[in-house]
């Protein structure tokens, strides 16, 4: 079985608004034990992520700003309407927000969803529907339950998987154990192009950390169609 993004993420969220304080949100932060929330507009669009890192970029950046002639020029930016260029002078979470903010759909793939994570470098992804308004949210902590499936769970799903979508495949034919999410299948096919889709199967259940074949085969049907290939490159025509 393939989890989705909708059956892990959480869907109660801690969220903040444009004009939500630079306390206000450090107090939702600290409140909630968590490290980061999404900001929405009027219709719950998601417009921005806010993070503990960026409260202590402001923090910091207003530390070392009190040493300077002249103070911040935070009013002129904000009024702008875009994210201030000095941090200091960042004092709502409209300021201190990144945005665009990364977000992915329900129906999304969990697996899909760590590479977002892992691509764009954040802990947490807002879930959005069709319409981009807030409905949950996915941190690691949500993704990470997948790969804490037991062993004998992640055995049924493959045993299942394979025996339900590989074509052609007798019952009993794959026998498949599980130890640490390391799959190994054993076990005789007909054909040699049914190995790697087995394979691919096994690889597609949630929790699978690993997938040793041992799987062999009656009829080499690769090489037949490799020799049909190499017969049509040189023009030789199938005897009638």
């Amino acid at each position: 079985m393939t989890r989705i993004v909708g059956e892990v993420m959480t869907r109660e969220v801690v969220e903040a608004r444009r004009d939500t304080s630079f306390k206000e949100v450090a107090r939702l932060l600290d409140r909630h034990r968590i490290s980061g929330l999404p900001v929405v507009d009027h219709d719950d669009k998601v417009v921005g992520v806010v993070s503990e890192t960026d409260l202590i970029r402001r923090q910091a950046a207003a530390g070392a700003g009190r040493g300077r002639a002249g103070g911040f020029p935070g009013p002129t930016s904000r009024r702008s309407g875009r994210r201030s260029a000095d941090p200091a002078a960042a004092v709502t979470a409209g300021d201190l927000m990144s945005s665009p903010a990364v977000t992915v759909h329900p129906e999304q793939r969990v697996a899909d969803a760590a590479r977002v994570m892992e691509r764009h470098r954040v802990d947490r992804l807002p879930v959005v529907d069709e319409e981009d308004r807030l409905i949950g949210i996915a941190t690691r902590r949500d993704l990470l339950r997948v790969f804490l499936r037991t062993d004998d769970e992640i055995r049924r799903d493959v045993t299942d998987g394979i025996l339900t979508r590989a074509p052609g495949l007798p019952p009993g034919a794959v026998t498949v154990s599980v130890r640490d999410g390391v799959v190994r299948l054993r076990g005789r096919l007909e054909r040699r192009g049914d190995v790697p889709v087995a394979v691919r199967l096994a690889w597609r259940v949630d929790g699978v950390v690993g997938v040793v074949s041992e799987l062999t085969f009656r009829v080499d049907d690769v090489a037949a169609d490799d020799a049909a290939v190499d017969r049509r490159h040189l023009g030789v025509r199938p005897a009638r």
